[in-house]
């Protein structure tokens, strides 16, 4: 459906109908004088340190203007609680009054670091005159889409129905009962005014119009969000399929894929980190590294704070639009972590920890959360915290500092966005030390004393907004990367970062056993928790797991996975996106998960690396089938569109290949083992594998006595030809006899572990990728069972 909603809409309404000429005087919202009394508790509540952010002030600088929205606990809705507009948060009261009133609703959805949401605040929002009209003819609703993402969800598919695109702010005209009839997303002042006038002359003059347009809408809603593929086995191909139609769209010259704008395409890029982990593919490792590579090197990283920014305005990535959001630093710190596990590049894993640094230095709550995002604009002016010119650099640093920084940064008197200039790096460091005969060691002390400067002098800048709520989702994206790269990295303060925000978010936003909250902000949890919060932190949990060892992480994990079974599961595989009766959305039917990846993976996607991994390491089989109704009842969308789901796909071949890591489970779980190297040489490593047994248990020795048996055995994999392993140092066995075996038998028990030394068969350089691939072959063994034989694959790290 693509509907040109309301064709009479020409919106030519002359712009001085609403007063343009002149600022009426202003007025004030009647309301029950209970209502103003609770609202004005709640302003006086936020005291002396509170700004009203408004350009409406009397004389004492207090608000003239004040609505409901005085009383969330959203940053976003408390931008907007001193606009002239009466605005209601979703919910009962805002529905009952449009019903009663016989109203339409003006529905409008962003979020608090939106660049054009502060536009359209400022030119419309805040216009004294479109307020009085907007109060007088609707009822205005405003939404945070980071706090209500099913919401958003429903209402986005309604407006790209009706006109093809989306964005935020998203601006809706609803009937009473929450059906779209006519949708857009950022405004212009005059052209919002026209669109209000129009609309109330509709719904004035010929209601049913309206109405009938909102029913067609609300049923094509409906089966969008019914829409699926028949459940089937899913095409074997599909992950290879998905990497050729993501290398198609490869720009082999600055990287990415796409045109300006350029986003990081995150889950695009795990799919080729996983790739890349199971086979040698050089056109995914070319699209990898180039990629990951300009945008090191570009504006869209903060070269002097560490993080990235949302995304670039040009084909460069040198201009970003420059709010940072926490899922943006979880993702990208992943990928590059990941990354320089597969190539080795330091510059890889300088990003990483720069990335990480910045999350707990800025992004880092007192109590151990993670903040949401951090905005574009300061001092009124988009992207000014971040810029320079050479004056600040030559006053804030050493003159021979100082002219390093202007030469590596390209840093010029006329600048490269408006008159400043975004820090980026035209070459690599490593290229720069190369053209200057510098020692690259060297080179990275310098340049970080530069930006430990720089940003030192920064912060005495005004700072842009920051929304300070805690996000369950992204907290839980957070704390994998923590826990990723705290057991890659070897980090003691990355751990503790990790476990901080778990025990935060399970003491604050665990409302009871197997329920949770979206989200935390000034001591307050408040949403209840949409699926997406049970699978992102569900996953983050099961890493801490990985991590740590301890029980606990597991058991929370499951409980978390399975109250998102009980809580959110179709009856044919797939998720709702909410709980059943959350948000009124009776109208136009409960939102379903598309299970498609976007700027992050899905909440289904996300599910199925938990239920994946929890089988793994549980081996509780109900995970392991409610993973494979997940894989059917997406399989025709997968072959469609694969590179539509490529998240997903990297965790069915973690369900359907094993995992690639330095860590695996055996024995349903309860087996733990762990591969280190050690160098040696240029190109020799010590191997150690660790191999923890649970009491009761056993693995067969590497010679076992009985011919029949399944002997332990550590070997190189098949397509590890350019490495040479030395025979492999087995522990002294215990002689045992089970109760159903006549023979004594060689056994392994408690915590046993191989050595090897491995010799690469020539000196591996710093690049490409260098993963090796181990197999051990075991049997676990109680006294009164054997296990069948398995066969893990393991990848181990340099320790």
């Amino acid at each position: 459906m693509h509907t040109r909603l309301l064709a009479a809409l020409l919106l030519t309404l002359s712009w001085q109908a609403f007063g343009a000429e002149g600022r009426p005087p202003h007025y004030q919202v009647t309301r029950p004088m209970q209502i103003q009394q609770q609202l004005e508790a709640a302003y006086l509540a936020k005291g002396v340190g509170y700004h009203p952010r408004t350009e409406h002030l009397e004389a004492d600088g207090k608000p003239r203007y004040l609505n409901r929205l005085i009383l969330e606990d959203s940053p976003y809705l408390l931008q907007h609680a001193h606009n002239p507009v009466d605005w209601y948060p979703w919910g009962e009261a805002a529905f009952a009054k449009a019903k009663r009133e016989n109203k339409p609703i003006f529905l409008s959805i962003g979020y608090s670091t939106c660049h054009w949401c502060h536009v359209m605040e400022r030119e419309s929002f805040e216009n004294e005159s479109i307020a009085r009209f907007l109060n007088k003819h609707f009822v205005a609703i405003k939404v945070d889409r980071e706090s209500h993402p099913d919401i958003d969800e429903t209402y986005m598919t309604a407006v790209m129905l009706m006109t093809g695109s989306g964005g935020w702010p998203m601006s809706s005209l609803l009937t009473p009962d929450g059906k779209p009839f006519f949708g857009g997303t950022y405004f212009p002042p005059q052209q919002f005014a026209s669109v209000l006038q129009q609309i109330q002359a509709i719904w004035e003059e010929r209601p049913e119009d309206a109405r009938q347009q909102a029913e067609r809408v609300a049923k094509a809603v409906e089966a969008a969000n019914s829409q699926r593929g028949k459940a089937k086995a899913l095409d074997s191909q599909a992950a290879d399929k998905a990497v050729a139609q993501m290398l198609r769209s490869f720009d082999e010259l600055q990287g990415g894929f796409s045109q300006a704008p350029k986003f990081p395409h995150e889950p695009w890029l795990f799919l080729l980190l996983d790739q890349l982990q199971r086979q040698p593919h050089p056109e995914a490792l070319q699209a990898l590294e180039v990629t990951l590579d300009a945008m090191a090197r570009g504006g869209i990283y903060d070269q002097a704070g560490g993080g990235f920014h949302r995304y670039s305005t040009d084909n460069e990535w040198l201009v970003p639009h420059f709010e940072k959001m926490l899922y943006n630093q979880a993702q990208l710190a992943r990928i590059y972590l990941l990354a320089w596990r597969l190539t080795g590049k330091e510059q890889y894993r300088r990003v990483v920890t720069q990335t990480l640094d910045y999350v707990l230095r800025e992004m880092t709550a007192p109590s151990g959360g993670f903040y949401s995002a951090t905005d574009a604009d300061s001092a009124g002016e988009e992207g000014l915290f971040f810029t320079w010119i050479p004056a600040e650099i030559r006053d804030a640093l050493e003159p021979r500092d100082a002219g390093l920084a202007i030469e590596l940064y390209a840093i010029s008197e006329r600048g490269n966005f408006e008159g400043r200039n975004i820090l980026h790096l035209p070459q690599s460091l490593e290229e720069y030390a190369e053209t200057k005969s510098m020692n690259l060691e060297a080179l990275h002390q310098r340049i970080d004393h530069i930006n430990q400067v720089l940003r030192q002098i920064r912060e005495q800048r005004e700072h842009p907004l920051r929304d300070d709520k805690i996000v369950t989702a992204w907290n839980g994206m957070m704390i994998t990367a923590f826990a990723q790269a705290a057991d890659l990295l070897d980090s003691d303060s990355y751990r503790q970062a990790a476990e901080r925000a778990a025990e935060f978010l399970w003491q604050h936003n665990r409302k009871g056993a197997g329920q949770l909250w979206r989200v935390h902000l000034d001591g307050k949890s408040s949403i209840s928790a949409n699926q997406e919060d049970y699978a992102y932190l569900g996953e983050g949990l099961s890493y801490l797991y990985d991590l740590t060892g301890d029980p606990k992480w597991l058991s929370r994990s499951r409980e978390l996975a399975d109250a998102m079974l009980a809580r959110f599961q179709e009856k044919d595989g797939g998720f709702y996106m909410s709980e059943a009766g959350e948000n009124h959305f009776n109208a136009m039917g409960r939102p379903r998960d598309g299970g498609s990846d976007n700027a992050i993976a899905s909440g289904s996607s996300v599910a199925l690396h938990l239920l994946q991994r929890l089988w793994l390491r549980s081996g509780h089989l109900d995970y392991k089938t409610a993973a494979e109704s997940l894989i059917a009842y997406f399989a025709t969308n997968i072959e469609r569109q694969p590179n539509g789901y490529t998240y997903m796909l990297s965790a069915v071949d973690n369900l359907n290949q094993g995992e690639r890591t330095h860590r695996g489970y055996a024995a349903l779980g309860g087996i733990r083992l762990e591969a280190g190297l050690k160098p040696m040489s240029d190109n020799k490593q010590l191997l150690e594998l660790a191999i923890q047994i649970p009491e009761g248990w056993h693995i067969n020795a590497h010679q076992p006595l009985g011919e029949s048996l399944i002997p332990t055995e550590l070997r190189l994999a098949n397509n590890q030809r350019e490495w040479r392993m030395t025979p492999v140092t087995y522990p002294s066995p215990v002689q045992q006899k089970l109760a159903f075996q006549r023979d004594p038998l060689l056994v392994y028990e408690g915590n046993i572990q191989l050595q090897a030394t491995l010799e690469h068969k020539r000196t591996p350089g710093n690049g490409g990728a260098t993963l090796l691939d181990l197999e051990l072959q075991l049997q676990a063994c109680s006294d009164e069972v054997c296990l069948p034989p398995e066969t893990i694959q393991l990848q181990p790290i340099m320790r």
